[in-house]
């Protein structure tokens, strides 16, 4: 049986942590910053974790994670 194979989009933009939650980096930091307050991009820098619902879904698009 061939390995099966990671979604190349997926495994760019999350992470897995040593307890098993999958992690993001919010959006909305990139530029335009001026604009938004200081305790809003305090708030983005911080990395997102991914809901329950949404745990299984992501561990089908990265198997080896």
């Amino acid at each position: 049986m061939p390995k099966m194979k990671s979604h190349s989009g997926t495994k760019k933009r999350f992470n897995v942590t040593g307890a098993g939650k999958i992690t993001y980096q919010k959006s909305g930091r990139r530029h335009i910053l001026v604009n938004k307050s200081r305790k809003r991009t305090r708030a983005l820098k911080k990395k997102g974790v991914i809901t329950p619902a949404f745990q299984a879904h992501m561990k089908r698009l990265m198997p080896y994670a």
